[in-house]
């Protein structure tokens, strides 16, 4: 692959990376490709400043670079989240990363705080918690109401209309994952062949033909097609349905496997027990899924994974 296609996807990489983090991603220095990104938790207790560069061969024969910054972080942590960033890198390689290893990270700061939060758990608190794991079935099914009629407008993003086609648009066929059950809560993902957004509307209506799909608590979808007419240019979007940056993190999925001409929807039945940060990756697992299984995603073979650059005093 020459630089200049490298630096297409590079181009592409940033330009997803910068919509999605917003004021987070801030440009270091535009020429050397460096890049700062501030990585936090949900509750903002702790955060991470990650510094990534990207050099010339970046995706397809090596890896971006990055720094770790953290004071507060334990040594053995680091080491074990550098690993994890390694092991990304070798399950992907050839692909751009920087998001996968920005939500690992992010997910390490939320299990992190977890744990922390566990050990200084009071008494008190406990005792509340085991009376609320005593509610009955019928006040879950009330609370589980509740949370969706407070959903009144989900969210919305990256949404590109295609122009009007002289074709016929049709519903295309639509193929089912398997389901996927984590405490409760259970996941499955469908997907599609689409080459107009129009079909968008008619995948999403058939499937809620289905009592059951149309009754679930998020239906999240993400999908991109690519402009007959005009090249490189892809008409894309997604929803979240009350499942915040959950279809963005699909949409900047299917980007980085350069998928088109495709929608992916994934169905989460919430059962009652709060996931965290799984439930991102479920989601992502199911989508990933039924693009490799439908050809969308080529096959790569595993090459040894990055080490983070220490920095000189």
């Amino acid at each position: 692959m020459s630089a200049d296609e490298n630096q297409t996807l590079q181009d592409e990489e940033i330009e997803a990376l910068a919509a999605i983090y917003g004021d987070d991603w801030e440009v270091v220095d535009s020429e050397s490709r460096k890049y700062h990104i501030r990585i936090s938790d949900e509750k903002l207790k702790n955060a991470i400043l990650t510094e990534v560069s990207f050099p010339p061969d970046y995706p397809k024969t090596a890896p971006p670079q990055y720094i770790l910054s953290a004071p507060w972080l334990l040594r053995d942590e680091k080491t074990n989240l550098e690993g994890s960033l390694a092991d990304i890198y070798c399950e992907n390689i050839g692909e751009s990363i920087i998001y996968l290893w920005v939500e690992k990270i992010r997910e390490f700061l939320q299990e992190r705080n977890e744990l922390h939060v566990k050990a200084d758990t009071t008494a008190e608190a406990v005792i509340q918690e085991h009376m609320l794991d005593r509610k009955t079935e019928e006040e879950d099914e009330i609370l589980d109401i509740d949370f969706l009629n407070v959903q009144e407008k989900p969210d919305k993003c990256h949404f590109e209309e295609q122009e009007n086609s002289s074709d016929d648009v049709n519903c295309p066929e639509i193929h089912h994952g398997k389901s996927f059950v984590d405490r409760k809560s259970v996941f499955q993902g469908h997907i599609a062949s689409i080459s107009h957004t129009k079909q968008v509307k008619l995948v999403l209506d058939s499937l809620c033909q289905s009592k059951k799909i149309a009754a679930a608590t998020h239906n999240i979808y993400a999908y991109r097609i690519s402009s007959k007419d005009k090249q490189d240019v892809f008409y894309q979007g997604c929803e979240d349905d009350g499942e915040t940056q959950a279809g963005s993190r699909m949409l900047h999925l299917m980007q980085i496997v350069d998928a088109c001409n495709v929608i992916v929807v994934v169905t989460r039945w919430y059962g009652g027990v709060h996931l965290g940060p799984d439930r991102f990756k479920h989601i992502n697992n199911c989508a990933r899924q039924l693009l490799d299984e439908h050809g969308y995603i080529q096959s790569k073979n595993e090459k040894k994974g990055p080490k983070s650059n220490k920095r000189r005093s």
